[in-house]
């Protein structure tokens, strides 16, 4: 059964709230939070973080699906060399090929999983080069050439990174390095097999966007029941 340990009196209706609702209520009222706009000074210096949505996790959902079967093989340390030959880079000077920024990360050229399907590429060094957060997040799952001349957030063309051409030539030369593998995971795996992974799947995506229907409603219960006057 549950317990009201609080009253709160509206002028014609008496509204019951739980200890936490008159809790949140009152901070709500004592700074006035769905008022307050911050100065740009402020601005620089403070953000509060986003809300999260269960349905917003879906992506990552689906990469752990599709990374998570997909074939990882580990270069020889003459594979790394070579690639590092073919960009102008050595062990000492590791720079993202798509910008000339300080390397974070390997990318994969050629992308694991488009439109939420395999692409049948897997992780190998003929498909890895040296980039930045940057270039990384900006290229996303697009061509990388499409992407690198495009006005894109962060893109190369973008930040007018002057070599740019040249930059390209080399994405090319490496291309041109070593082919890269392209699987047909259905039917190594077989149909029956590969369509039970993908309706797992399904369950779990139709799962949390029910969540979050439940999840949108338990929000606007809360709100509106610690914002009332």
């Amino acid at each position: 059964m549950r317990q009201y340990v609080g009253m709160v009196n509206n002028k014609n209706t008496e509204n019951k709230l739980t200890l936490s609702e008159l809790a949140l209520k009152q901070t709500r009222k004592n700074i006035g939070i769905s008022k307050i706009t911050l100065s740009s000074e402020y601005k620089k210096i403070f953000k509060i973080p986003n809300a999260v949505s269960i349905k917003g996790r879906t992506s990552s959902i689906t990469n752990s699906f599709i990374n998570g079967v997909i074939p990882i093989i580990q270069p020889t340390e003459n594979e790394i060399d070579e690639v590092l030959k073919i960009f102008n880079l050595s062990k000492n000077k590791v720079e993202c090929i798509y910008c000339g920024d300080k390397s974070t990360e390997w990318d994969h050229l050629q992308p694991l999983i488009k439109n939420k399907r395999f692409t049948g590429f897997i992780t190998e060094i003929q498909n890895l080069v040296p980039a930045c957060g940057k270039c990384n997040q900006s290229k996303g799952n697009r061509n990388w050439f499409d992407w690198i001349y495009s006005s894109a957030k962060q893109s190369p063309y973008a930040r007018q990174i002057s070599d740019i051409d040249e930059r390209a030539k080399r994405i090319r030369k490496f291309e041109n390095w070593k082919k890269t593998t392209n699987i047909d995971f259905k039917e190594i795996v077989g149909n029956e097999k590969w369509t039970e992974y993908e309706n797992l799947y399904q369950i779990i995506i139709k799962s949390m966007n029910e969540c979050q229907i439940v999840s949108n409603e338990i929000k606007q219960i809360i709100k509106e029941k610690t914002e009332r006057e």
